[in-house]
């Protein structure tokens, strides 16, 4: 403060001021570490541990054994397990019996629980997961036996249940599953999705199961289940607050828009790449690696931009081009776009762990989560639509408050990416 009055006076300044541009970048980056450490204390959806909330997935594979028998081998997150059926079914005993194994990582004695409270379980289930056929339902039984094995990280218990249904009329030869499994009005988790890949009525195929669509019919179109798709792949997406800032730091960083066009598709190439390949479970790559690296990624681009406008300035959204380049893109043009297709290559394995399909390869399979990306791909191109076009008109209209607007928006990006790097880390 006591050297302020020493300084030109700030109105009218020209942004390119050798010394003073590297000072405030270096101040507003200390304010809005403040203001964003603030806003994830405030803002707990959008932290590192919850980046897409606090959700899980439920895996069930049904098939018939016959015309009149239909099998679920269903797979459910251990310790949710135990809370949810110790809640609901009042069995105080499974959760500590069931949460002292999985603490010590016994996996022979999270059997043993399990197992021993097997009519606590059965009766959740069956109140959460159902199969009817021609409108009436059927008899389900749990097998006696469950095996606890890892999956995503962390321990899921798999148990069979067998539904006896009624013969089919001549009109109805289809069936319909029911799958409500861990609602959000338990409040342990919310947004459960229940993934089945099913065989049976002589269809296979896969289906997404959640609160607004519990259902399917085995005699639904083949349209219906794209769309079960499409639309998830859309609602990731606009729940992953991380994929979005990265998505607005390439946006506020692009000087043209040939260079949004490139460095989108260079991303959409890239993180359908492995999307696919971890989706089949060709690579499984644990979440303890990926998630922070997806946090860094965020960074990462956000501070190639901020270290481009402190070392350059008013000339930081100038293309410099020999012999016009190939496609237009300078040697900084094509750098960024190498390193939006390696991040590219990291945000598909998370896109991949939320969809949560680890089946052997099928053509019905892969066209869905074909879908499933394009679903991806429509917001993502929704948000291009949305902010670049207002963004390239403030910079021929006011390129100087162009460059502090994305300077302040590429900051704040930066500053939330080092956080959920950091929070990712320790809490691993």
């Amino acid at each position: 403060m006591k050297h302020r009055t020493t300084r030109p006076a700030r109105t009218g300044l020209p942004l390119s001021t050798p010394s003073l541009l590297p000072r405030l970048v270096a101040r507003l980056v200390a304010v809005l570490v403040l203001v964003g450490t603030v806003a994830v204390s405030l803002l707990t959806g959008v932290s590192a541990a919850s980046a897409h909330g606090f959700s899980s997935v439920v895996y069930a594979d049904v098939s018939g054994k016959g015309s009149e028998v239909v099998r679920a081998r269903l797979g459910l997150e251990y310790d949710l397990m135990l809370v949810s059926v110790g809640t609901s079914e009042h069995d105080d005993r499974l959760y500590r019996q069931g949460q002292a194994a999985w603490d010590d990582g016994d996996y022979p004695g999270m059997v043993r629980a399990a197992e021993a409270h097997h009519d606590s379980i059965s009766k959740y289930l069956f109140g959460r997961f159902s199969v009817t056929s021609g409108g009436r339902e059927c008899t389900g039984t749990l097998d006696d036996s469950v095996t606890v094995d890892v999956q995503d990280e962390v321990p899921y218990a798999e148990v069979v249940a067998d539904f006896a249904c009624p013969t089919p009329g001549r009109t109805t030869s289809g069936h319909v599953v029911e799958s409500t499994l861990f609602p959000d009005s338990e409040t342990f988790v919310k947004d459960t999705k229940t993934i089945v890949t099913y065989e049976v009525d002589g269809k296979q195929g896969t289906a997404t199961l959640d609160a607004s669509q519990p259902t399917f019919s085995t005699e639904q179109s083949a349209g219906q289940r794209f769309w079960e798709f499409f639309t998830l792949g859309a609602e990731h997406l606009l729940g992953g607050i991380d994929h979005i800032l990265f998505l607005i730091a390439l946006i506020a960083g692009s000087r043209r828009l040939r260079e949004v066009v490139y460095t989108a598709s260079a991303f959409t190439i890239a993180h359908s790449i492995t999307f696919i390949l971890a989706a089949l479970g060709v690579v499984s790559p644990p979440s303890i690696v990926v998630e922070p690296l997806i946090a860094l990624s965020i960074a990462a681009v956000a501070g190639w931009y901020l270290w481009r406008l402190a070392t350059r300035r008013a000339r930081a959204d100038e293309l410099v081009l020999t012999d016009q380049g190939r496609f237009a893109l300078d040697r900084s043009g094509w750098s960024r776009l190498a390193v939006v297709f390696a991040f590219g290559l990291i945000h598909g394995l998370g896109f991949a762990g939320a969809l949560g399909i680890h089946e052997a390869f099928s053509w019905q399979l892969l066209v869905s989560l074909l879908i499933f990306n394009v679903g991806i791909e429509a917001v993502q191109l929704a948000i291009i639509v949305i902010v670049f076009p207002p963004l390239s008109l403030l910079r021929r209209k006011a390129h100087r408050v162009s460059l502090w607007v994305t300077g302040i928006v590429t900051a704040g990006v930066f500053v939330m990416g080092m956080i959920w790097f950091v929070q990712r880390l320790v809490e691993g």
